[in-house]
């Protein structure tokens, strides 16, 4: 840049205020190129770069400037200042230096001083203020011969900001499009969802390789930057996402802090003090769906298009929705040795809740898992005394005082169907469902097998129970989805008559002994077989062992 000028005219407001209260003499030609190495080495951090996007420090109530000339030799040319503040409101301004006059004509020393001091208070000019935590872009065309100053002022407390001047005009810019219509529109609403579409940003259309959308999920309040949403994760204690802190690269996270969903997508979500904020980038997708909200909450919803290769984003106009209240679940009334059968669809109906009033102290609940996934919450008159999730049989014994009331939350955490049998008794010594052995699964003796039969073997207990085996032919693709959708809780009626292999009573008062083997004859060459057992207690009710397949020998 050729800006003799500029060094000539620098110091004589380089820290001076709208209003010049004295002048300055300009240097002799002698001392001229000294001065300048001097000034500039001085100076050389608050010179703006052109092209480059600036972070800046401030602290309270302390004034920063930062200057910038243009290219001489053109009449006119057009630039842009971008200010991102990163937290909260600031001031911020731009004054015009025009350049004073090439010569005064000779005359009395104390009028030319005078003279020198009116034209440079009159050269002095702010062109554009503002106060706010907005992006503000300013748009101007500048003459050669001006001196432009950039006053920056936080009132509230110590902060950052960014500030991007350039002009290049004609090529690419730093900071992604947004589109005409920057809104984001709320077209679904749910007790744990909400969907939202925007429409594309043009920068998407023109390198979708480099771009991609962010959005921002918080419970407090909307975001006017990706750089306000940094500090505000930042200052609550939480550690920011790579694809988040974008704009202060030397914050970075450790890599096992992110988890990748896709190629294209990924997802982290940090828990604070005042909620949950998540932030999930998923590529060039203008429509997207949050899952795993909280019923009757309000979130904030902000969306960001962000530029990969330069880390610059620009931020949609934010929106919130608040989640639909979660229906009230019906209450069962629970009776002494009732069993109940809850079935839940994971979907449309994913929680249970069943009352039960004590008659006794001592109350016995028990649980027997049929099928999927489910979590079990009990509280007595409020309190929890329970709560984890269900496999297989369970028993709760719990000692409480007459008359205390009990409320069982059942809760399926999975999508697809689950069902699960509860009773309520404070005969313990009379169980609905027979005593256990140590563990329900079947096993099988590869050497035992032939061409026409399969020996298998089963714990039981010290009571006399009744032991009844099923097989049933599958094929070989079958098993997984066999195994996923039995019903643990439906018994031998369920089953067809041809399947049944045989019945038999069994027990062994030393536990160490009490094993069974059978062996199951009549079966073909080369082909897959499922196996079930069920032990009958004194109720009749059954409780089903684990499935075991098991092939028969295709060559004997």
């Amino acid at each position: 840049l050729k800006m003799s000028w500029f060094w000539l005219y620098l110091p004589l407001h380089l820290l001076m205020a709208p209003c010049l209260c004295h002048s300055i003499k300009a240097p002799t030609t002698s001392s001229q190129q000294s001065f300048k190495t001097d000034l500039f080495n001085f100076y050389h951090s608050l010179i703006l770069a052109d092209g480059k996007e600036t972070t800046i420090h401030l602290l309270k109530d302390i004034p920063k400037r930062y200057y910038f000339v243009l290219e001489e030799g053109r009449v006119l040319v057009p630039f842009s200042i971008t200010v991102t503040p990163c937290d909260v409101p600031i001031e911020w301004s731009i004054l015009v230096y025009k350049s004073p006059p090439a010569k005064a004509t000779p005359g009395d020393h104390n009028t030319q001083e005078v003279s020198k001091s009116q034209k440079a208070s009159s050269m002095v000019s702010t062109i554009f203020n503002y106060k706010g935590n907005s992006v503000e872009t300013y748009m101007g065309m500048s003459s050669h011969s001006a001196l432009y100053l950039l006053e920056f002022l936080s009132t509230e407390r110590d902060t950052h900001i960014t500030v991007y001047l350039t002009t290049d005009t004609t090529s690419r810019h730093l900071y992604p499009e947004l589109p005409m219509d920057p809104r984001i529109d709320v077209i679904g609403i749910g007790h744990t969802t909400v969907t939202l579409t925007w429409k594309h940003s043009p920068s998407v259309l023109q390198h979708r390789d480099s771009i991609q959308y962010c959005l921002l999920v918080n419970e407090k309040h909307n975001y006017k930057s990706l750089c306000a949403a940094e500090t505000a994760i930042r200052s609550s204690g939480m550690k920011l996402p790579p694809t988040l802190a974008l704009s202060l690269s030397p914050y970075l996270l450790e890599p096992q802090q992110v988890m990748i969903l896709s190629n294209s997508e990924l997802s982290i979500i940090n828990k604070v003090s005042s909620g949950e904020v998540r932030q999930v980038c998923m590529g060039t997708k203008n429509t997207y769906t949050v899952p795993n909200l909280s019923p009757s909450t309000q979130y904030y919803f902000d969306v960001f298009i962000v530029n990969l290769l330069t880390n610059a984003s620009a931020a949609y106009t934010g929106t919130f929705a608040r989640t639909l209240e979660e229906p009230e679940p019906k209450v069962t009334e629970l009776k002494d040795g009732k069993v109940v059968h809850v079935v839940l669809d994971g979907k449309k109906q994913k929680f249970y809740s069943l009352q039960y009033q004590a008659r006794h102290k001592k109350i016995h609940f028990t649980f027997q898992l049929c099928r999927g996934q489910m979590r079990v919450h009990i509280t007595r008159n409020g309190k929890t005394v329970a709560s984890e999730n269900l496999s297989g049989l369970r028993y709760f014994s719990l000692k409480g005082k007459l008359l205390d009331t009990y409320l069982v939350q059942l809760r399926s955490t999975e999508e697809s169907n689950s069902s699960v049998k509860v009773q309520a008794s404070p005969h313990f010594h009379k169980p609905l469902f027979p005593l256990l052995p140590e563990s329900l699964k079947i096993k099988s003796f590869s050497k035992l097998r032939t061409c026409r039969s399969v020996t298998i073997a089963w714990l039981g207990t010290q009571e006399e129970s009744k032991y009844c085996v099923y097989r049933k032919r599958i094929e070989e693709d079958q098993v997984w989805r066999e195994l996923q959708s039995a019903d643990r809780c439906s018994g031998p009626e369920s089953r067809h008559k041809s399947e049944k292999v045989l019945c038999k009573y069994f027990y062994d008062l030393n536990l160490q002994r009490a094993v069974t083997t059978e062996t199951i004859k009549g079966l073909e060459a080369g082909t897959l077989y499922l196996f079930d057992v069920y032990l009958f207690g004194p109720s009749g009710i059954p409780v089903r062992y684990h499935s075991k397949a098991v092939k028969t020998r295709k060559k004997c």
